[in-house]
């Protein structure tokens, strides 16, 4: 007589491995992360295979210096490779369900299966509104209308942006002192068309980033084509106000093909001036910086041009999932668990490792809106 065996499939290794890949190809954005240094947001797993509580990113810089022609002496006059650490933290994060027997008799398995697409969806949304995060705080400040706009934190904002005065750029160029962030943020108006997301303020943010940064945001090499590009995450105010852009209008007629062609674009997606425009709708929620604008009433939001090395994602444990059976065995639950961190890859600029962090792989764009609604 043979035994009956349950399909390698089925088993909860098999199920959290699978579980683990489809929560990260399903991720918003999946197209994004990997493990190489071409990546924006860049995935390291150092910690699952050893104890820690953080995992540090490594920052070489280019090469400035000219050559060493003809006889003259190399020796001596070597060039520093100046590089920099960036710490990403992390920590335990889980969520579980929990279903009564008398609402349905579940095996082990097909517990597993039934919760499967609900824990699957919440650990998506968890780094999903990681990553969101992470590309908006500055100076250690979250992105949103409340902790922008307190009084206390205005030190650290201002710091940040005097730090990162190279890597960001108001609509319409409407603030260049780059000292005082409320003062930047008070020169914009929703009135103004111009220093609303256009064509003209994405070249201009890229143009920052590519030539004037210090260092420089390297943009993403697509293998498909060879092509350089950067990604651009749109607040959907802003998104909406771009689409209106008639030079976008016109450009996206002539650009379509490419963008079915290439693994970097999803549906919905923009591109102009070779960066990819992608809007991000929980930005919403996270990033709307209500009546902080010109004369206190107007809305400003931040979009985020991304290279390389943007964001550093830290894992030492992948998702898995735990059963329990609780009150005598009539009800019947199943969590997941990771221990992971977010953090936008910043870099100091200064005599030491971390003095005056820059942003490494993001250029911040604030513009107004034409409407919050």
């Amino acid at each position: 007589m043979a035994d009956t065996r349950v399909a390698s499939g089925l088993t909860v290794e098999q199920w959290d491995s699978q579980f683990f890949t489809e929560y990260l190809t399903e991720n918003r954005f999946e197209g994004e992360m990997g493990t190489d240094e071409n990546k924006i947001i860049q995935v390291k797993e150092n910690l699952t295979k050893k104890p820690g509580d953080r995992v540090n990113f490594a920052l070489v810089n280019k090469l400035t210096n000219n050559a060493i022609t003809g006889s003259a002496t190399l020796e001596g006059n070597e060039e520093d490779m100046a590089s920099r650490s960036c710490e990403v933290a992390v920590n335990k994060r889980r969520n579980g369900v929990r279903v009564a027997e008398i609402d349905e008799q579940f095996s082990a398995i097909s517990l597993r299966e039934a919760g499967k697409a609900v824990l699957k969806d919440w650990a998506k949304k968890d780094t999903e509104t990681l990553i969101i995060k992470a590309l908006g705080r500055v100076g250690g400040i979250e992105m949103n209308a409340t902790d922008i706009a307190a009084g206390a934190n205005q030190t650290a904002l201002d710091a940040w942006l005097v730090d990162n005065a190279d890597r960001v750029y108001w609509g319409n160029n409407a603030y260049t002192a780059n000292t005082d962030f409320s003062a930047g943020l008070a020169t914009l108006t929703n009135a103004t068309a111009t220093e609303r997301l256009t064509a003209a303020n994405i070249s201009a943010i890229k143009f920052k980033a590519m030539t004037l940064a210090n260092p420089r945001i390297r943009p993403v090499r697509e293998e498909a084509n060879g092509r350089y590009y950067y990604t651009m995450y749109a607040h959907p105010l802003a998104f909406r106000d771009l689409k209106a852009d008639t030079v976008i209008t016109q450009a996206q007629r002539e650009v379509s093909l490419e963008m079915e062609n290439s693994r970097l674009f999803k549906g919905g997606d923009l591109l102009w001036d070779g960066v990819i425009i992608k809007e991000i709708p929980e930005m919403y929620g996270i990033n709307t910086l209500t009546n902080l604008g010109d004369s206190s009433t107007s809305t400003v939001v931040p979009c985020f041009l991304a290279g390389a090395q943007a964001v550093g994602v830290a894992y030492a444990k992948r998702w898995r999932s735990v059963e329990e059976t609780f009150d005598y065995g009539d009800k019947k639950g199943i969590a997941i668990d990771s221990i992971y961190g977010v953090e936008k890859l910043t870099f100091g600029s200064g005599a030491s490792d971390r003095d005056d962090l820059k942003d490494n792989g993001v250029a911040t764009l604030f513009v107004s809106v034409s409407a919050t609604t």
